[in-house]
């Protein structure tokens, strides 16, 4: 999930709007997460990788 959307404003104007707003995160909250099986192998950098990626020319 991108991090813009969990920062969205949500403005509820209606009644309807409202419910429709509270069943979504009442069927959202029962719903189990999927689990996310990666299609490319990874690995963590260190700390000291980072800096060399990200090394700069002066």
């Amino acid at each position: 999930m991108a991090t813009k959307s969990i920062l969205k404003s949500i403005n509820i104007k209606d009644k309807q709007t409202a419910t429709d707003f509270v069943r979504a995160l009442e069927r959202a909250s029962r719903e189990n997460a999927k689990n996310v099986v990666p299609s490319q192998a990874f690995s963590d950098a260190s700390r000291e990788e980072i800096r060399e990626m990200f090394k700069m020319d002066k």
